[in-house]
């Protein structure tokens, strides 16, 4: 099959696309013919060597993705070869301790994300376990498909199980173009909040009003923390949905409310960020770190697509193009996420 490989970190230079072995299920496996893979930062961090992961190389990228069933172990139940079907992009390989019993599987210490500590998704054929792949919602192309699984199982997370966002509650979103921004907003709106989402361009900002923003803030013009109090008359905010990291951080804590809380799932402007505690103690503030979802979570939100949640799509490259699509996703530019199609 061919594949998209690194055998070394370093700059998007080190993506081959290349002849790979087939993988070969196990009896609670299926293989899946890929159609379309949506890029994240999981994958340029992985790549240029930034997570802390020792892996084994030669290494494929890619945690979403989507595509048919074409081959199904011996001990699966409930799948059919030619199933259209979306990857759940985490697992745990134990599924025996609390966390797991639990159903939290991604706090779990053998947890694994497609791509980022085993073999991902960049790949013509993919192989998982059977309990990680899901139909795809009716009414959805596979390039929308592969589009929702690890943003929107992270922003249900972060909203939803961490925060336990309440109807009336206002949320301040940013980085409104990324995937998990433009995710949040959503969800943040299905829940029944008021949204203040702030992005770095005119155009972002318009789309993040058609899908669903209340208050924009183009933070590159105006302070956010500033224009985050005058919109709620000084109150601040309930939720801060963060994942920016070190530009952010300092006026994201401050834009708070007392008792407010702050989730956050990345550092993509640099992760030595500093707090000021006596913002956190005075005003009884919390904050909540967030690494991916549980695997339910995932399927409680795929019950809402295409109707009231819609995957959102900048642009699509051919998997050859890798490079070209990581440069693109690198620089910022996009709203929603980035396909690559096989």
């Amino acid at each position: 099959m061919k594949a998209v490989v690194i055998h070394t970190h370093g700059s998007p230079d080190v993506l081959s696309y290349e002849d790979f072995p087939t993988p070969r299920i196990k009896s609670n496996e299926v293989l899946i013919q890929v159609k379309s893979i949506a890029l994240n930062h999981l994958d340029l961090w992985v790549r240029s060597g930034v997570t802390s992961k020792k892996l084994a190389m030669p290494h494929i990228l890619g945690s979403d993705a989507s595509g048919v069933v074409c081959e199904i172990g011996t001990d699966v139940e409930g799948l059919k070869i030619g199933d259209k079907v979306i990857l759940a992009p985490g697992y745990s390989l134990c599924n025996k301790c609390k966390a797991c019993l639990a159903g939290d599987d991604n706090l779990c210490a053998d947890y694994h994300v497609l791509g980022e500590s085993i073999s991902g998704v960049y790949a013509e054929f993919v192989k998982i376990p059977a309990n990680n792949v899901f139909q795809i919602p009716a009414g959805l192309s596979f390039e929308q498909a592969a589009a929702i699984p690890l943003v929107f199982l992270t922003a249900w997370n972060m909203l939803v199980n961490q925060v336990k966002i309440k109807r009336g509650e206002t949320v301040l979103i940013h980085a409104a173009g990324s995937g998990v921004g433009s995710a949040g907003i959503q969800i943040a709106k299905l829940f029944g909040a008021m949204v203040i989402a702030t992005a770095s361009s005119d155009e972002k900002l318009r789309k993040a009003i058609e899908l669903g923003a209340d208050h924009i803030i183009r933070y590159d013009e105006k302070n956010f923390r500033k224009e985050t109090r005058a919109i709620t008359s000084g109150q601040g905010v309930d939720i801060v949905f963060e994942h920016v990291g070190e530009e952010t951080w300092v006026d994201s804590i401050r834009a708070l409310a007392t008792g407010g809380r702050l989730v956050t799932c990345g550092a993509t402007s640099g992760y030595l960020a500093e707090t000021d505690l006596r913002h956190v103690f005075f005003r009884s503030l919390k904050i909540y770190g967030n690494f991916m979802g549980r695997k339910g979570g995932l399927l409680e939100a795929l019950q809402f697509f295409p109707e009231k949640l819609k995957p959102m799509i900048d642009k699509s490259f051919h998997l050859s193009e890798v490079a070209a699509a990581h440069k693109y996703l690198a620089d910022r530019r996009q709203f929603g996420k980035i396909i690559l199609n096989i």
